[in-house]
């Protein structure tokens, strides 16, 4: 181990491409770019009969996340990993924390040796697996045995009433502290070349089965069958469940299978007396007091100053922090989210506007935090951790949370049981002074600012610190806090890289937190628990008062805000597939959009994509609520119009003057006959009314260049043929009413467009006729989903996630669910349906290939597609899907409409299309894959120019979702989820649906009209068919105006590939 290790060192420092496949006296790994099969012919030993072993682990990868190369290949020295680890970033980051700290002891060592050797633990250029496999091969060559090392790394749900023994608690809650869990869907099969064996992860999202002959033969796998056995000789056999592990040791001939395992290791220790001495609760950390929650000081700056001098507004006094005070849960929106990508708000934002949260998809599955609660824990531990090779432990205490969020009351709480310890916290201040905020060093104070924290904090620690508060409350308005985005983030990037975050824990007391995706980003980024103290006494405030805003009282309220938040939460770890919060914790599953360099760096290991914003965009921001909190009583929050357009407020894609003119476009009589000339002259005014107004999409940052000479317009491909590259997005009968719903399919089948059933399901009788849609959606809940309704599709579309809501599944709220909705989906009327997070049988791209086949085998006459959401790795993914023979693959941008969000998905999830078509269309040209499938967007798509941006990038079909619902009448009320469509188009209320004004011709017309403008777009570009223009990026280069904002030069990047392979 020692040797690979110091000669690993050396080729990286030589600049050597090298790898020690295999260097043990107990084993011997094969590996190779091949299929298994071509095993035999490749190591010629494997077939020799002399070559004898008593176990063999073997594990055929299909590579569906990172890029093949032989050193990734499976199985790996220790262990062969099907599945996904979601929390490899974090993992691998508190494994550098740990630095010298590892506990690699002198006696472990040897004279003269301190370890440094084993930096860095994990290889930065393997595999999730690979990574995986190394913190393995540390913790066992450091002493301790291989299903110990498993147990630690891969633990089972133990924290939440599951029928665990005592002391296997114990020991699991000992090893908790001392390793973060490599969380995500896992069968691991693993060998020290005396033991061998097989475990899955504690959600069980990976199949493992296994049996035991008569003869002394033990075989586990992943399907039944996989090892020929004569089934007369099976004395034993079961699968894996949740967190199990089934154990051969070959030295003694014994069985493990179960608790097995677990019983044994539990029984080897006292760990019931190590926790008591090394783990302290502290109670009722997340419990609002009476009147702990509220500042009292009479010097204090009234609340709505406080509230500007952290970014608050009325809006979200109105649509976040009311409805979490009010009901306890995540505020809920619709119609997606058509306001700018952050780096070109026109309205300032919180820096936490610029993270978007990461989800999973197919390769490693959301889980599901409704169903799978009880796997989820948002435990935290907070001071000095263990060393993790050492097995007792270093004897400090640290403090034990049941939640990441505190009242007030709870902080305190918190200093009381530190205190009875002998734990130490320290206090850090957020606070700059107003003389920082000028901007006329360009955020240079700033910076400073941040740089002094972080030495601050790093010589807290140094002196003995157990616990950082990072806070921010001030008594007045003359200090300006920090975004605690940037200060808690620098904070602990630090300290990890001073080897020291192990030792400390990390507290937000923090005014700027209002909602869970502030929880979420704090905590992904490095913090360990939060005070959102400001929120919690403006909940106090919408309950008090003689006229209440909020039922139920003041303390009720802030215990509903406590779980809003954690919900919140939940959903945001959930989306990622991951189940506890000390896997999220640091994972950085998050893409932060348009930092420059200097900011983004205290992000770092945050996925970036650079712009412009940076310490200076933070001093004006800062001065911007300062300025407004000096008004004191005067202060008035602004209503910036970021979840519902507001006159003077953001800028909105949909806004009334858009919705107006595309109405007045499609309400010409007879509009697809003699009124189509008239069309298209309002057309213009439309087109105008989208192109005229500062950019809200990456699209709008790109000019499109002529390839060559115009041609004239009468060459150009038919608008009747381009149409049938048109569709409606997925929209349910459920969320839609009937009549609108039904309008869609005719209105396309008017101009030979498709139309897309969303999920639900649909009426048998429309089957055959041109009010049945042409696409029929696969989605996880299954709802709607019959024989006769997959025989009636021309496509079939398996919904892997959805734009506005990625990592989640649909959801249709109970009061739109009536009789009507409720046969056809085949449930109970006025029950909410809300479909799982993942597909349950889908969690790989090999079961995705089995569900495309099982569709094939149903409807063979229909094409199928694979529906994904825009994230970085999307293309990878997107290669996955034409590898699994789908005809077509769906990128879906963020800005995607939905009936019913919560609204931190809505606004803080997914990401916008052009990166992923861009991404998808690269991955596919680059691996020659391209010509294998067909690519289609959706997302938001407006105009003719849209859908040739969409072209130039790769997409050879187009979706349109909000604006195909405008054509036919809706008028942005977002009052979807709520059923209260004042146009009877997103209700099932019959006196509402009544009121609904479209007429199929409207739909049809609009995809025409974005034909006709498509096609004069394409004659000036010199191009006679789309087909000419798929993928000719070169026609694109970034304007000089605003373009800075956003780096976008992966979005231009072509492959290096030969010019003859294909490119559509």
């Amino acid at each position: 181990y020692r040797l690979r290790r110091i000669a690993r060192r050396a080729w990286v420092a030589g600049h050597i491409d090298a790898y020690i496949a295999s260097c043990s006296l107990r084993t011997t790994v094969y590996k190779g770019l091949v299929v298994g099969r071509q095993l035999r012919a490749c190591f010629p030993d494997l077939a020799d009969p002399l070559l004898e072993s008593q176990l063999a682990v073997f594990h055929q990868r299909y590579s569906t996340n990172t890029f093949p190369t032989w050193e990734r290949a499976q199985p790996l020295r220790s262990i062969a990993h099907n599945g996904e680890i979601n929390t490899v970033h974090g993992n691998t980051t508190w494994l550098r924390a740990r630095g010298a700290h590892l506990g690699w002891t002198p006696d472990r060592a040897g004279p003269g040796d301190d370890g440094s050797w084993i930096q860095p633990v994990s290889d930065p250029d393997g595999s999730d697996s690979a990574m995986l496999d190394d913190a393995v091969q540390l913790i066992t060559h450091a002493g301790r045995s291989i299903t110990a090392a498993m147990t630690m790394l891969i633990p089972p749900a133990w924290d939440h009433g599951q029928d665990v023994r005592e002391d296997v608690r114990d020991l699991l809650r000992t090893y908790a502290a001392t390793a973060e869990p490599w969380d995500g869907p896992a069968a691991v099969a693993f060998s020290d070349g005396h033991l061998v064996g097989a475990c899955l992860d504690r959600n069980g999202l990976r199949p493992a089965r296994w049996l035991r002959t008569s003869d002394g033969i033990v075989a586990c796998a992943s399907e039944a069958g996989a090892v020929p056995v004569d089934p007369d000789t099976i004395v034993e056999s079961g699968r894996l469940g949740p967190g199990q592990m089934v154990v051969v040791d070959t030295r003694t001939g014994t069985l493990r299978r179960g608790d097995d395992v677990l019983h044994e290791l539990a029984e080897a220790a006292p760990w019931g007396v190590l926790v008591a001495a090394q783990q302290a609760d502290v109670p009722d950390a997340a419990t609002p007091d009476d009147d702990t929650d509220t500042i009292a000081a009479t010097e204090a700056a009234p609340l709505a100053a406080r509230q500007a001098l952290h970014g608050y507004t009325r809006e979200e006094l109105t649509a976040v922090i009311r409805p979490m005070a009010q009901n306890g849960t995540p505020p809920v929106g619709s119609m997606g989210d058509d306001t700018p990508v952050a780096p070109l708000a026109t309205v300032p934002r919180s820096l936490f506007g610029f993270v978007r949260q990461g989800f999973a998809e197919v390769t490693n599955p959301a889980i599901d935090p409704l169903r799978e609660r009880a796997t989820m824990s948002l435990d935290t531990l907070l001071g000095p951790r263990p060393r993790l090779l050492e097995e007792r432990g270093t004897g400090r205490i640290a403090l034990r949370l049941r939640s990441p969020v505190l009242t007030t009351g709870g902080l305190e709480r918190l200093r009381t049981t530190a205190g009875e310890h002998d734990l130490h916290v320290h206090e850090l201040s957020t606070l700059v002074p107003r003389s920082a905020t000028t901007g006329d060093d360009d955020g240079a104070s700033i910076a400073a600012a941040v740089a002094a924290l972080c030495s601050e904090a790093e010589t807290a620690v140094r002196g003995g610190a157990d616990v950082l508060v990072l806070g921010d409350r001030s008594s007045d308005v003359d200090r300006a806090p920090l975004p605690m985005l940037l200060a808690a983030s620098a904070v602990h990037q630090h300290l990890v890289d001073t080897e020291l975050r192990t030792r400390t824990g990390l507290v937000c007391d923090s005014g700027e937190v209002r909602d869970s995706h502030c929880l979420a980003a704090l905590v992904g980024h490095g913090v360990d628990a939060v005070c959102p103290y400001l929120l919690l006494e403006t909940a106090a405030d919408l309950a008090g008062g003689a006229r209440p805003k909020v039922d139920g009282g003041s303390r009720v309220a802030r215990s509903r805000v406590v779980a809003a938040l954690e919900a919140g939460l939940r959903t945001a770890m959930s989306r990622m597939g991951i189940s506890t919060l000390d896997g999220y914790r640091g994972a950085q599953v998050f893409e932060a959009v348009g930092l420059d360099p200097a900011l983004g760096t205290h992000l770092r290991g945050t996925l970036q994509r650079p712009g412009s914003i940076g310490f200076g965009w933070v001093a004006a921001r800062l001065r911007e609520q300062l300025d407004e909190a000096a008004k004191l009583e005067d202060v008035r929050l602004a209503s910036p119009g970021f979840y519902k357009f507001k006159r003077d407020g953001e800028q909105h894609g949909f806004s009334p003057a858009v919705v107006a003119a595309l109405q007045h476009a499609v309400g010409v009589d007879d509009v697809l006959g003699d009124g189509f000339a008239e069309a298209q002259r309002r057309w213009h005014d439309y087109v105008a009314a989208v192109r005229d107004r500062p950019p809200i999409d990456l699209r709008d940052l790109l000019a499109i260049e002529p390839g060559r000479d115009p041609v004239p317009l009468a060459e150009v491909e038919s608008a009747r043929s381009i149409v049938r590259r048109f569709s409606t997005g997925a929209m349910s009968h459920g969320s839609l009413a009937s009549e609108a719903h039904e309008t869609l399919a005719l209105g396309t089948h008017l101009v030979g467009a498709s139309s897309n059933s969303g999920e639900g399901g649909e009426d048998r009788t429309r089957f055959g006729t041109d009010r049945s849609s042409d696409t029929k959606q696969v989605a996880s809940g299954r709802f709607g989903v019959t024989p006769a309704y997959l025989r009636s599709a021309r496509e079939l579309q398996i919904k892997i996630a959805q734009g506005s809501k990625p990592g989640e599944g649909g959801h249709l709220p109970g009061h739109k669910v009536t009789d009507e909705i409720a046969r056809i989906r085949h449930t109970q009327p006025g029950v909410s349906l809300i479909s799982p997070p993942p597909h349950h049988d889908i969690y790989s791209i090999e079961d995705l290939a089995q569900l495309v086949h099982d569709l094939a085998s149903i409807c063979p006459a229909a094409a199928c597609s694979v529906k994904l959401v825009s994230q970085a790795g999307v293309g990878t993914i997107a290669a996955g899907v034409a590898k699994a023979r789908a005809d077509v693959v769906v990128i879906s941008g963020a800005s995607g409409g939905t009936g019913a969000s919560p609204l931190a998905s809505i606004k803080h999830a997914g990401m916008p299309w052009e990166w992923g078509l861009a991404e998808t269309q690269q991955v596919l040209v680059a691996n020659r894959l391209r010509g294998r499938i067909r690519v289609r967007v959706d997302g938001g798509l407006r105009t003719g120019r849209d859908v040739l941006v969409a072209a130039l990038l790769g997409a050879d079909e187009f979706s349109f979702g909000t604006a195909a619902l405008i054509a036919e009448g809706c008028t942005m009320a977002r009052t979807c989820h709520n059923d209260k469509c004042p146009v009877g188009i997103a209700t099932q209320r019959q006196e509402l649906r009544e009121l609904f004004p479209g007429r199929p011709d409207q739909v049809g017309a609009f995809l025409l009209l974005v034909a006709e403008e498509l096609r004069g777009l394409l004659a000036a570009v010199g191009a006679r068919t789309l087909d000419e223009v798929i993928g000719r990026v070169d026609l694109l280069r970034a304007r000089r105006a605003g373009a800075s904002a956003v780096d976008l030069d992966a979005l231009l990047a072509t492959p290096d590939v030969p010019a003859d392979w294909p490119r559509r």
